[in-house]
């Protein structure tokens, strides 16, 4: 049992890791941004706001990309060409406050 235990940490341990690309928005266009996000399905912007905190989230391509009790969700992140890109990030089911419909938003 334990040959087997150390045979699969092994395996796990040499298979590639499904990484998650991490960008700076504030470095891209907003249609570089949007297209990051549509070639990539998810990825995870991090940049400073205005009071200097940093701010991260992952960012998504549709509702696919999100957990079976989340949804994709139109949002807003600064871009290099305008403060207000409009994105797609996950949210959570109850949000939905008694919709009979989840939408179905897509990037």
């Amino acid at each position: 049992m334990k040959k087997i235990a150390l045979a699969l940490m092994l395996v796990l341990a040499a298979s590639p890791a499904l990484a998650i690309s991490r960008y700076n928005p504030l470095t891209m266009s907003c249609a570089s941004v949007r297209a990051a996000i549509h070639n990539q399905g998810a990825v995870i912007f991090r940049y400073q706001s205005p009071r200097g905190l940093p701010l991260y989230d992952r960012y998504v391509r549709n509702s696919n990309y999100c957990d079976a009790t989340d949804y994709a969700e139109w949002t807003h992140i600064p871009s290099k060409d305008t403060p207000r890109c409009q994105v797609l990030n996950c949210q959570n089911i109850d949000n939905l406050d008694g919709m009979l419909f989840v939408p179905h938003h897509q990037l």
